[in-house]
């Protein structure tokens, strides 16, 4: 039985109260997702009974949930299991029961995933009280919550910071801090909070790749300023997914590698991170644009281009369902108020590219634009594929 114990994946997550007693859907969906991907041994620890109590005490509750599946680890060991060939993946609060497992075992395990580790209570603590690098072989965390009930920092060789980690697109904006006061279990089932588990059994699924960027923040990412792989992964972008170290060659792995990538609202989640480049004349006024990208299956991706007197030249990384070749069309259109903002608007070039740009076909320009307040204009292209 030893023998055929080629991967062993154990699901922490964390049941709340208003739904004591029923196991969540997403469980069976995981563990089916990860079978179908790979050979392996799935375990699932329910831990219902000591998540059901106030924060403070589920918090204290993850170190004796980490002793309980440290013991049976111990237990597979001395059936002839390597320790490298653990996989756990916490979710929320399970991310952090991962890595006290982690550190029960000297950080030897072979890998955590964390499902947007939970933040408060463990954003300011100790790195031996939270998820950090040193818990594993590998050490990824996907952040899709971190302004609410997810962490904001890194605690892994790679972060990925999905959408900035922030704001997850398709979910309602709403607060949850008065009820997350009396309630905390609550704060699990957020949309933003479970799009992390989403995010990566689509990946699982193998449709598309999700890719992270690596940039030093999510603004610098929006901006155009890393728009490569190169940096601390060696030319590698890593991806959401069971690559070995997410696709990453480098030795030693780097600490706390933040990577930014962009998503839709819907699975698979995948787009085309494209890179909008443009410079316009002097302005006297400022300008507002609104740029839209439309493919051969009329998916359209606006973006308005708030334009300066003090700047020519802007950069904006965007994401768009299908891939650049597939572009039929740009349209711009002065959308600025009648008196206190650019009338005419000139534009020396407007170019969209892949990125990372591999080829020189992975950019498109059109030069020398003019454009009235409220008169729209379009360009189309040949498609390239």
């Amino acid at each position: 039985m030893a023998k055929r114990l080629l991967r062993s994946s154990i699901t922490l997550h964390y049941i709340s109260r208003r739904v004591l007693g029923r196991k969540p859907s997403w469980v069976s969906d995981l563990a089916q997702a990860l079978l179908e991907k790979e050979d392996a041994n799935i375990l699932v620890v329910d831990w219902l009974c000591g998540a059901s109590y106030n924060y403070n005490k589920v918090v204290n509750n993850c170190k004796e949930v980490a002793v309980q599946i440290a013991i049976l680890i111990n237990q597979l060991t001395t059936s002839g299991v390597n320790l490298e060939l653990f996989h756990l993946i916490g979710i929320s609060l399970g991310a952090h029961v991962a890595g006290f497992v982690g550190t029960l075992f000297s950080g030897k395990l072979g890998r955590i995933t964390g499902l947007d580790p939970a933040g408060p209570m463990f954003k300011n603590a100790d790195p031996f009280d939270r998820l950090d690098p040193s818990d594993a072989m590998f050490v990824e965390a996907i952040h899709t919550d971190s302004d609410n009930f997810g962490i904001s920092i890194p605690v892994g060789h790679v972060d990925f910071f999905v959408n900035g980690g922030l704001d997850q697109s398709g979910c309602v904006q709403s607060s949850f801090s008065s009820i997350f006061i009396y309630f905390p279990v609550y704060g699990y089932v957020i949309c933003d909070h479970m799009r992390s588990l989403q995010v990566y059994m689509s990946a699982l699924n193998g449709s598309c790749a999700l890719t992270g960027f690596p940039c030093y923040s999510y603004e610098d990412f929006l901006a155009g300023q890393c728009t490569s792989c190169d940096g601390p992964f060696n030319n590698i972008c890593p991806q959401i997914g069971l690559l070995k170290n997410s696709g990453i060659t480098e030795s030693p792995l780097p600490v706390h590698g933040k990577v930014y990538l962009l998503t839709t609202s819907e699975v698979p989640f995948c787009v085309h991170h494209i890179m909008i480049e443009l410079k316009v004349s002097q302005l006297v006024k400022s300008a507002v644009v609104q740029l839209t990208l439309v493919s051969m299956h009329n998916i359209k991706t606006e973006q308005k281009l708030y334009l300066k007197t003090d700047q020519t030249i802007y950069k904006k990384v965007v994401g768009h369902p299908e891939s650049l070749c597939k572009i039929d069309s740009i349209h711009l259109k002065n959308i600025g108020a009648l008196l206190y903002r650019q009338g005419n608007v000139h534009f020396k070039y407007i170019c969209v590219s892949n990125i990372p740009k591999m080829r020189i076909t992975d950019t498109l320009c059109v030069e020398n634009i003019m454009i009235g307040r409220n008169a729209p204009w379009s360009h189309d292209f040949i498609q390239m594929c």
